[in-house]
């Protein structure tokens, strides 16, 4: 009996105890098959999971995501767009669109999303700046404003190009962008839809969403997708770029070069990760009081400029904290609502942002206001003895000038 009685504690010390400490502990982040990879919180910004993030690869029709952002950037989805010369020969995916057709942004947007159409980024790209090679110029500047180091576009289709070429840092920053249209969740994340007959197609045109992950029936549906883009070309390989939501987090995950095609799978296991370690915090609302200042006599209520998140792993009591940067506001005249000091959040011993804090009332320092009033009075007296002695002067020339002429005659 004692031997049973030893055996069964030796059984409880090798299995059951190492199975509570895999429990307690954090996930370890997954493997993912393609060769550039992130998992980012697209509140913060903050990079949960990367994997060669940085390294540019062609992006194929991921590229649209761009294309899409542009659009709503810069059209109403109800303008209508005449279709010109090149968009209907395109090389790829098409809905077949004609010369001269008219089709509204929104009928466009559909194809570019759900059936990838390339002679429908063309025509876009056309309607936007009048041209590709002009359209793919405010590409890459839309692509700088948004922290892109490792992108160039030279189409807005993502044919192949050996020059065209972005990171999955750099698609996670679009899509963190574009997720933020919610037209662009409604079109993105729609099963199906049918566009209307035009002046030169008799026939409606009926598209499909490719994107698994928001297929309701699909083994691969995902709780809270907002919607995503694939890409594929023989050279680009396979890539993927999708945005999710829950309980108001938002995380983007990316992938490019994936030989394999397991971005589905691999994008669940990403969202998966992310929100089952990770959590938002909210630590101060636009115009919420932050702290006051107390010197010198001075009292002001510093109120949020916006509001302020972090992100943090799931039981870590830890909070962020503020400092205030080292500034004597009872010298300083200021208004309501004006910036008149800076926050340096940190968490974890780590700098995590900077918060800019305005003021609650006016402060107005009177000495200076004297100080100033009575140099430009000084200046005024100053400009007046100047004028007076320049009379007297030019008086006194004329006077000994008369006066000399008389001695003369």
């Amino acid at each position: 009996m004692r031997k049973i009685h030893n055996l069964l504690i030796l059984v409880l010390i090798f299995f059951i105890i190492p199975n509570l400490n895999t429990v307690s502990a954090k996930s370890n982040p997954p493997s993912v098959s393609a060769d550039g990879a992130i998992l980012m919180d697209a509140t913060t910004g903050e990079i949960l999971f990367q994997k060669n993030m940085d390294k540019p690869y062609p992006p194929a029709s991921t590229t649209k995501i761009m294309t899409a952002l542009l659009t709503l950037e810069n059209t109403n989805l109800d303008d209508v767009v005449t279709v010109g010369k090149k968009p209907p020969f395109a090389d790829g995916s098409k809905i077949y669109i004609f010369e001269g057709e008219q089709i509204t942004v929104r009928d466009l947007l559909y194809a570019l999303l759900l059936e990838s159409a390339n002679d429908v980024s063309e025509a876009l790209a056309e309607h936007i700046s009048g041209s590709v090679e002009e359209f793919a110029k405010l590409m890459n500047k839309r692509a700088k404003e948004l922290g892109c180091e490792d992108t160039n576009f030279v189409n807005p289709s993502g044919l192949y190009n050996d020059k065209h070429r972005t990171s999955a840092k750099d698609l996670a920053l679009i899509m963190r962008e574009l997720a933020k249209y919610p037209d662009y969740v409604q079109i993105s994340t729609s099963l199906s839809y049918k566009i209307a007959p035009t002046n030169k197609s008799k026939e409606p045109r009926p598209l499909w969403n490719k994107n698994k992950l928001v297929q309701q029936y699909s083994t691969y549906y995902y709780d809270g997708i907002e919607g995503g883009k694939t890409g594929y070309t023989v050279q680009s390989e396979h890539s993927y770029v999708a945005s999710a939501q829950r309980n108001n987090h938002r995380l983007v995950a990316a992938f490019i070069h994936d030989k394999n095609k397991t971005y589905f799978a691999d994008a669940i296991k990403l969202f998966d990760y992310g929100f089952n370690n990770y959590e938002l915090v909210k630590m101060f609302s636009k115009d919420e009081v932050v702290t006051e200042y107390n010197e010198k006599d001075l009292n002001v209520k510093l109120l949020a400029s916006e509001d302020f998140y972090y992100i943090k792993e799931k039981g870590n009591d830890e909070k962020a904290v503020f400092n205030l940067e080292n500034k004597d506001l009872s010298r300083e005249s200021f208004q309501k609502g004006d910036n008149v000091i800076n926050a340096s959040i940190s968490f974890n011993d780590k700098n995590i942002g900077t918060l800019k804090l305005l003021s609650d009332s006016d402060h107005i320092i009177k000495t200076n206001v004297s100080a100033q009033v009575i140099s430009k009075m000084n200046t005024t007296v100053v400009t007046i003895v100047s004028l007076l002695l320049s009379v007297i002067i030019i008086a006194l020339v004329i006077i000994y000038r008369k006066n000399k002429l008389k001695n003369i005659y």
